[in-house]
C-alpha cells in the first residue's frame, strides 16, 4: 500500500510550480510518518465494506475503489501523532471518518442526481438510487460501530461529538436542499451549509485525533478550529474549481456544480456585484436543464473577479488554521498538518 492514491493533496503541495517555498522532501517525511497507518486504515475500510450485504457492498466498493484524498483520516492521524502514538483506536477513528465521508458522497449523488464522481459513473447510476442510499446507510452504521468501540471516558466524548457532527451534516444538507426550491443568494446561508456539510467532519476528525493522542482540552479545541478552517478552505477551493479549475489536473468538470443548480460562493459574490435578479433568472434556467444558460452564467462568474475574491477567502481560512497550530508541540506531525493546510489552498494558487 502506497500513498500514491491516498495523499494526492500532499503530492500537490510538493509540486514546485504550485507552492514554490514548500520543499518536496516534506512529502517524504509525511509518507514515512503515516504510510503504514494510512494503509491499515484503507484495509480496515475495505474490510468494513466487505462485511456488508450485496449489492450495498458493491455500491460502496465502487466509490472507495475510485480513490480520494483521504484528508480526514490523514488529519486525524497527524493530530494524534502531535501528542502521542498512533494506536489501534486512532486507526479505528480514522476509518470511521472516511466511512462517514463516503456515506455523505453516496447520499449526495442521489440528492444531486449526480452522474460522475472521481472520473467514473456514480454508484447510483450503476445500482440505482435505492441501493446507493442504503449503501451510504451501511457505511454510517459501520462508522458508528467503530467510533463506539472504545470504553474510556474520552471515547464516550468522541462518540457523542460524532453523533452531533452527523446532525450538523444532515442539517447542512437540508438547508442546501431548501435552496433548490427557492433561489437564495445569501452568503450567510452558504457558510452555514459549508460549516455543516464539510467543515464539521474535518473538525470532528482533528478533535478526535488530538484527544486520542492525549492532548489537553485547549489543544483539542485549537485542533478542532484548525480542522474547521481547513474544511471551509477545502470547500471554497472545491467551489472555485467548478469555475476556475483545470479539469485534466483536478478531475472535476467545469461548471458541474453549477449544472446541478448549486449556489456556491463564486456565484453568490458575482451576483452581489451585478444585481441578483438577473442572476436568479439564469440560475432558474440552469436548473431546468438549459446548458446554454449554464455556460453563460459560468463565464459571467469567471469574468466578474469573484473567483479571486473567493481565493483570498480560502487563503485567509488557511492562515487562521495555521495560527491554531501555535499550541501544538513542534514536531514532524504538526509540520505535516501545516503542509496539508497549505496544500489545500495551493490547488487554486
Amino acid at each position: 500500500m502506497t500513498l500514491a492514491t491516498a495523499l494526492p493533496v500532499l503530492q500537490e503541495t510538493a509540486a514546485p510550480e504550485r507552492v514554490g517555498e514548500l520543499p518536496a522532501a516534506r512529502v517524504a517525511d509525511v509518507r514515512a510518518l503515516v504510510a503504514r497507518e494510512m494503509g491499515e486504515i484503507e484495509d480496515l475500510v475495505c474490510a468494513r465494506i466487505a462485511g456488508g450485504v450485496s449489492p450495498g457492498v458493491e455500491s460502496a466498493a465502487h466509490l472507495f475503489d475510485a480513490g480520494g484524498k483521504r484528508v480526514r483520516p490523514l488529519g486525524l492521524l497527524l493530530a494524534t501523532a502531535c501528542f502521542g502514538t498512533i494506536d489501534a483506536r486512532a486507526r479505528d477513528l480514522g476509518a470511521a471518518a472516511e466511512l462517514v465521508h463516503m456515506a455523505t458522497l453516496l447520499h449526495d449523488d442521489v440528492i444531486d442526481d449526480g452522474d460522475q464522481r472521481r472520473g467514473r459513473p456514480t454508484s447510483r447510476r450503476v445500482w440505482g438510487n435505492a441501493v446507493s442510499v442504503l449503501a451510504g446507510d451501511m457505511l454510517l452504521v459501520e462508522a458508528l460501530r467503530l467510533a463506539s468501540a472504545g470504553a474510556g471516558a474520552d471515547d464516550k466524548v468522541t462518540w457523542t461529538e460524532l453523533v452531533a457532527t452527523l446532525g450538523r451534516l444532515v442539517d447542512g444538507e437540508i438547508i442546501q436542499l431548501r435552496g433548490r426550491v427557492a433561489v437564495s443568494l445569501d452568503e450567510a446561508t452558504y457558510f452555514e451549509i459549508v460549516r455543516g456539510k464539510t467543515a464539521s467532519l474535518f473538525e470532528w476528525a482533528l478533535r478526535a485525533g488530538a484527544r486520542t493522542g492525549g492532548a489537553g482540552e485547549a489543544a483539542i479545541d485549537a485542533l478542532g478550529r484548525f480542522g474547521s478552517s481547513i474544511g471551509v478552505a477545502f470547500q471554497l477551493v472545491d467551489d472555485l474549481l467548478d469555475y476556475d479549475g483545470d479539469a485534466a489536473r483536478t478531475g472535476k468538470t467545469l461548471f458541474a456544480d453549477l449544472a446541478e443548480g448549486k449556489l456556491t460562493l463564486p456565484l453568490i459574490r458575482a451576483a452581489a456585484g451585478a444585481g441578483g435578479a438577473s442572476v436568479s433568472g439564469l440560475v432558474a434556467r440552469v436548473r431546468e436543464g438549459d446548458e446554454a444558460a449554464a455556460r453563460e452564467l459560468g463565464l459571467f462568474v469567471r469574468e466578474s473577479g469573484a473567483c479571486e475574491r473567493v481565493r483570498e477567502l480560502a487563503r485567509g481560512e488557511t492562515t487562521r488554521a495555521l495560527a491554531e497550530l501555535a499550541i501544538v508541540p513542534r514536531c514532524s506531525a504538526s509540520e505535516a498538518l501545516a503542509d496539508v493546510a497549505r496544500g489545500l489552498a495551493a490547488r487554486v494558487s
